[in-house]
């Protein structure tokens, strides 16, 4: 019975996600049928196969590795911060971003960076039907996140036209970065986390393909290469990569800064009216029929619900310090559709941050795209977190 919900729960979300699609016309069902077979087997390795567990740990040890050498240059500089046994967000998260953006544009540099996109981007452009570059954006957000992949393509970023930039915004909300990776596995089960980050990056492709299709013609189907004269000196490149970077971070956090006070001020104004009313509890409700559609009963679908609410609201750490305190009373399925569906950065917040890192890459006109388009980035996060939190539901009882 409850196997039965799950499966019909992918036909739901994928069936509304659908009826949002202001270019119904468009949708290639051959690519999304493609991208769902792909993700079954990959999940099956994930989740049966020790070894589609080390590859993961493998990619991700590399990520560790950059993260690492990003908090030798922090520590330097706030060395009393760093020696906290509790890192503040802004020197785990954002401060990174700095050395993350340097490092990869030194590959761009040097032209290997561009390779990759290009001969990556062929692969996965195959079976998704997008772009190269949205293809190979989505295997970037897999580790890097959001704002560290747009910062990365940020001179690609800069000759798009704007449908194609939506999609970025779009895919964008269905990311995690590797910097935090850890802080996961120390609330959570690893399987599940490792399980959630191929299938984001496929949904997100998925998710696109529905709700913003693109048709690129093989001349612009390209990687936008500066030529010579665009191009500065190897240490004047460094050294701007690491401005921007800078730039993103207090961009970043004054939006992260923003919306989580903008959600505190609601909060107070709903009490008002209603002692104990907060937004996280309206979304509990709102969500309910999506955890019963992930094989859930009774308690533990309002559970996931209100899990879903908090992560929404406010970001997926809330929700999953609460779920940490809970995994020993929950049955195995509850714990991994839970799990695969807070691993991703699709709030509230992460819209703004999105915004302001496309913003500060691309003039403000054509940035203005996102803002236009809030909602879609708000269906496209959802819908991704279900749908992988669908598809390991299928495997886990």
């Amino acid at each position: 019975m409850y196997i039965l919900m799950n499966a019909i729960g992918l036909l739901v979300v994928l069936g509304l996600v659908y009826l949002c699609s202001p270019h119904k016309r468009k949708v290639k069902w051959k690519f999304i049928m493609v991208l769902l077979g792909v993700e079954f087997l990959i999940t099956w390795f994930m989740l049966s196969t020790k070894i589609g567990i080390w590859i993961i740990n493998q990619i991700a040890s590399f990520f560790t590795w950059l993260i690492s050498c990003a908090n030798e240059g922090i520590s330097f500089v706030f060395p009393s911060a760093m020696a906290n046994e509790q890192i503040d967000f802004f020197f785990s998260a954002l401060m990174p971003i700095i050395f993350i953006v340097t490092f990869f544009d030194i590959l761009m540099y040097f032209g290997i960076l561009t390779w990759i996109i290009d001969k990556v981007g062929w692969v996965i452009a195959k079976v998704s039907g997008l772009p190269k570059l949205e293809s190979f954006f989505s295997i970037q957000m897999m580790f890097l996140g959001n704002t560290e992949a747009l910062a990365v393509l940020r001179q690609q970023l800069s000759v798009l036209s704007q449908q194609r930039l939506l999609t970025f915004g779009i895919m964008s909300m269905s990311s995690i970065s590797g910097s935090i990776i850890g802080a996961y596995l120390s609330m959570v089960p690893a399987t599940f986390v490792f399980a959630a980050i191929p299938l984001n990056c496929l949904n997100a492709l998925l998710i696109a393909n529905m709700l913003n299709p693109v048709d690129v013609s093989k001349e612009d189907d390209i990687v936008y290469v500066p030529n010579k004269e665009q191009r500065s000196d190897f240490f004047s490149t460094i050294s701007n990569s690491m401005i921007v970077g800078m730039k993103m971070v207090i961009v970043i956090a004054a939006m992260v800064i923003g919306y989580v006070a903008l959600t505190a001020g609601l909060n107070g104004i709903l009490g008002f009216f209603m002692e104990g009313l907060t937004i996280q509890k309206i979304f509990s409700f709102v969500f309910s029929p999506f955890a019963y559609l992930l094989g859930l009963s009774g308690h533990d679908a309002m559970y996931v619900a209100q899990l879903m609410g908090i992560k929404l609201a406010t970001n997926e750490f809330v929700a999953m310090l609460d779920l940490k305190n809970s995994l020993h009373s929950l049955a195995p399925h509850t714990v991994a559709v839970a799990v695969t569906f807070l691993t991703s950065f699709a709030n509230f917040s992460t819209v703004g941050m999105v915004y302001g890192t496309i913003n500060s890459v691309v003039d403000e006109k054509k940035a203005n795209i996102i803002g236009k388009n809030v909602w879609k980035l708000l269906v496209s996060g959802m819908a991704v977190s279900l749908l992988s939190a669908m598809v390991v539901g299928l495997f886990i009882w």
